[in-house]
């Protein structure tokens, strides 16, 4: 791969622009300075609506410039104006033209209400100073909205349905000198729950308290509802994919600079986004995940066009208000970027590439491997290299549903360095490694016991994209197929292969040697604590059975506090957090087994496919 790095000047990128525009889509001091408020008045608005004392309390000067009213109406309306104003803070933050829309509507209803049931001045012209500002900044707030799901309207029941529930229960309780006797929690739970529907509970209370508190839940229940209802049947905007024309389009960029990344090919997921620059030389793959932009590996195409891939990238990250990143870009790139867009790179781990022509079992460095190897064909097992194109369909369909059955979780792992597909007609350069082994008993899929899986690399090299084998398989399965690759590997024209990547290789390793300091020994001991949940220390150990060398891959960030946000929009992304509930294992099996035509199906493929 070629060190050089492509000056600003280069390509169809607008240098003087780019500086300006590049430096990240930060938010505007206004949008979070107005988010704040609206997040401390809400705040605010809820306290006033839920403890009745609050409002004879040292903050009542505070209290009395929210929007609202005494009584059973105020209450309830506080609580609602301070509910939604929370809702609304983050969007505001992020300068979403819709949530200034729902503020700007928001706050004059405040308004109105603290003159018409409290006939406070101050607090009516409090309220209208909040919203001076949205009015005057409103240029500011013109953030495009997130692609949307229709899981939002389910996570917003249960967490809207959880809140209401405590904040209810908080309700009921804080009027406890006007509760008539002594509900057990189970009462106060069932009034509760009764409130939100609108009925009354099993709880009594003197005087209008018992207004106040009935208002109050119906209000919460409403918001719920109302919510709900509107998530649920607003109009679809859902997340981009990648479209046949684009995938034609990447795939030419690969076929002419597919040699520069080992991650290439994994831009062509079909549930990634593109955007390629002026020029159509380049182009950048990604996916928005909790308003995070991620991409990965480097640019597709001319490396003379990445900085007009980037600035695409860049400009879109900043019509939405997205955060923008990059996992596992390599050291071209990542000077790429960062000079680019001004934005922070650091090392992730590292990338094991074996160059073929110098693998050998040989050695006393190979030994394990060797002895491993060995004896697992001593077990009478045998391994089949092969092109995807030199497979027949019913073969290659019983490799898709045994990689599927034997996944280790429910979930489709993977983003960065993973295909998502086995078996496509478009991806017939891939490469398929099987392990078999006659039994007298065999199971659903036969004689296959394990598979591997890896994409192109260029003409001349691969990237190993899955591993799966069959539990009941003796154990090595893994190390027997990558060792067949190798071997396999000249006779297909192979000369590198790209291994699996290794987080925090450089701090595992130097961390377990002689002379490391007390930090980097702490640094150490931490990840190895983590490799009982996540494979860090396993995987790098795996890889380094063979001897490879070791490429750094960095992750590209706009400021050190996007960091937490950035790693947990990646683990989302790779599949070891899942927010939404899985489909059902059948239609997931339907779905790999039958992936959609692209643009380089045949038209009697297209047919199959339909029919």
């Amino acid at each position: 791969m070629s060190g050089e790095v492509p000056s600003r000047s280069s390509g169809t990128a607008r240098p003087g622009r780019m500086r300006r525009i590049l430096r990240g889509p930060r938010p505007e001091a206004v949008p979070v300075l107005v988010g704040r408020a609206c997040a401390l008045v809400g705040t605010l608005d809820i306290a006033a609506g839920v403890f009745p004392r609050f409002r004879h309390s040292r903050m009542h000067a505070i209290a009395e410039v929210l929007p609202g009213a005494l009584g059973p109406f105020a209450a309830a309306l506080s609580l609602s104006t301070g509910v939604l104003l929370l809702l609304l803070a983050h969007g505001l933050k992020r300068g979403k033209r819709r949530a200034w829309r729902a503020a700007v509507a928001l706050l004059p209803a405040g308004a109105v209400a603290q003159f018409t049931y409290r006939h406070s001045l101050v607090g009516t012209l409090i309220s209208l100073a909040l919203l001076a500002p949205l009015l005057r900044h409103r240029d500011q707030f013109n953030a495009l909205p997130d692609p949307r799901s229709r899981w939002r309207a389910l996570a917003n029941l249960v967490l809207m349905s959880a809140g209401s529930l405590l904040l209810g229960l908080l309700i009921v309780s804080v009027h406890g000198e006007h509760i008539i006797g002594d509900p057990s929690l189970a009462d106060r739970i069932t009034h509760v729950i009764y409130g939100l529907f609108g009925f009354e509970g099993p709880v009594a209370y003197q005087g209008d308290t018992s207004w106040t508190v009935a208002f109050s839940l119906g209000a919460l229940g409403l918001l719920t509802a109302v919510t709900t209802i509107y998530l649920a049947f607003r109009p679809e905007h859902p997340a981009a994919q990648l479209t046949e024309e684009d995938e034609a389009r990447l795939r030419a960029l690969l076929d002419t600079h597919g040699r520069r990344d080992s991650l290439g090919h994994f831009a062509l997921r079909r549930d990634k986004a593109v955007v390629f620059s002026p020029s159509g030389k380049a182009a950048v793959t990604y996916r928005v995940v909790s308003g995070v932009m991620l991409a990965s590996g480097d640019p597709i195409g001319d490396v003379e066009a990445w900085p007009g891939a980037i600035e695409r990238f860049m400009d879109e990250a900043k019509a939405h208000s997205w955060t923008p990143a990059v996992m596992g870009c390599s050291e071209t790139g990542g000077e790429v970027w960062t000079r680019e867009t001004g934005l922070d790179a650091l090392e992730l781990g590292d990338e094991a590439v074996v160059d073929v022509a110098d693998f050998s079992l040989a050695g006393r460095a190979m030994r394990n491997v060797r002895q491993m190897v060995k004896r697992i064909e001593r077990a009478g097992y045998e391994t089949r290299v092969r092109r995807v194109r030199d497979l027949g369909e019913a073969e290659l369909e019983r490799i898709r549903q045994a990689a599927d059955d034997w996944r280790g979780t429910d979930t489709e792992r993977g983003f960065s360095m993973a295909l998502g597909r086995v078996g496509d007609p478009a991806d017939d350069d891939c490469l398929i490694a099987t392990a078999h082994k006659q039994d007298e008993h065999p199971g659903p899929y036969g004689d296959l016991k394990a598979i591997l899986h890896f994409v192109p690399w260029g003409t001349d090299g691969v990237s190993l994209d899955l591993m799966r084998r069959d539990r009941s398989a003796d154990p090595g399965m893994n190390e027997l197929l990558i060792v067949a690759s190798l071997q396999a590997a000249p006779k297909l024209g192979i000369a590198r292969v790209s291994l699996n990547f290794a987080m925090f290789r450089a701090a595992l390793a130097r961390g377990e040697k002689i002379g490391a300091g007390p930090v980097l020994r702490a640094w150490r001991g931490l990840l190895v604590f983590l490799s009982r949940w996540f494979q860090i220390e396993s995987l790098y150990k795996f890889n380094a059975k063979f001897q490879p060398r070791w490429e750094p891959r960095f992750v590209v960030y706009r400021a050190s506090a996007d960091l937490p946000r950035i790693g947990f929009a990646a683990m989302q992304a790779e599949g070891f957090v899942t927010l939404a509930l899985p489909l059902p294992r059948f239609l997931r099996r339907r779905r790999l087994s039958t992936p959609r035509p692209c643009a380089h199906a045949t038209t009697a493929e297209r047919n199959v496919r339909a029919a």
